[in-house]
């Protein structure tokens, strides 16, 4: 078995497909409806959850070392730069990873979440992509059709603008979670699951929180016990803060400051030269 079977088989063995760690019914109808309605976001956010603070193997917000970022990052790192840059990530953010996997795991060729033959899918999830992609394609002629009958100005008022706020809250979600100056990162030599699952942080949204089903407020859970129902959430949570003392991650700072201080001062990540194990990597902003 070479090194790519090999680590899809770990990645299954980590997953819902045996019966392991991961199930979305937590959020969610349950995962087996999932599964069939989007076969691309079920396949890679089951990855997330096998893989979360792995520099190497995670799918979102995948930090990158200070020798890899870009050429005009020092030319954003200002604050109309920072304007810029946030506007791109939540307007345009979801859209970008899903064609481009921009943000996301780094892998030796293109990855398109829509391509089924794409590094990202193994041949047994192929199939789902195939359904996947002709749901988003019927999506889109049905739209098409709306739009003639209603006109373009009416769906963009009516679909548009909804659609480009959930996905601007789904992009700041996610990333609020995974992205803290407190929040470590590992590669292979000192990452392992439980490591990987406290590496992420809840955040108050105030009565948002009731809105997104505690989500954003109870993530470390979400990601301990993911087959755990939303409701059980809160009360789980306030069962391990105790138990998880230091290694629990709560900020309650103000969903717009926190957004911009992330913005400003987690830009890349660097080794923790000075802890025993030289696979720790904490974000850093100094270009």
């Amino acid at each position: 078995m070479g090194k790519r079977e090999r680590e899809r088989e770990r990645e299954r063995e980590c997953s819902g497909e045996s019966g392991c760690f991961f199930s979305f019914e937590s959020r969610g109808s349950g995962l087996k409806r999932q599964r069939r309605e989007n076969g691309s976001w079920w396949s890679y956010h089951r990855r997330h959850h096998s893989n979360t603070g792995s520099l190497e193997r995670d799918e979102v917000f995948v930090p990158k070392p200070k020798s890899q970022l870009g050429w005009y990052s020092k030319y954003l790192n200002n604050p109309p730069g920072r304007v810029i840059s946030l506007t791109v990530t939540l307007t345009l953010g979801w859209p970008l990873y899903l064609a481009f996997n921009v943000s996301g795991r780094p892998y030796d060729r293109f990855a398109c979440h829509y391509d089924p033959y794409g590094p990202i899918y193994n041949g047994r999830e192929r199939l789902q992509i195939f359904l996947s992609d002709a749901g988003v394609l019927g999506a889109c002629f049905l739209l098409y059709r709306i739009a003639l009958v209603k006109g373009l100005a009416w769906l963009v008022c009516v679909y548009g603008v909804p659609l480009l706020i959930v996905n601007g809250f789904l992009v700041l979600i996610t990333y609020l979670q995974h992205t803290h100056p407190s929040l470590p990162h590992y590669d292979s030599t000192e990452w392992d699951w439980l490591r990987g699952a406290l590496a992420t942080v809840d955040r108050d949204y105030g009565i948002l929180n009731k809105v997104f089903h505690n989500i954003t407020d109870t993530h470390v859970v979400h990601h301990l016990f993911s087959t755990m129902p939303h409701y059980n959430a809160m009360e789980a949570t306030k069962a391990v803060k105790p138990l998880l003392g230091d290694y629990y991650q709560f900020d309650g700072t103000p969903v717009v400051k926190a957004m911009w201080r992330e913005a400003k001062e987690c830009l890349y990540v660097e080794k923790d030269e000075a802890s025993q194990g030289k696979g720790v990597f904490w974000y850093k902003n100094k270009l």
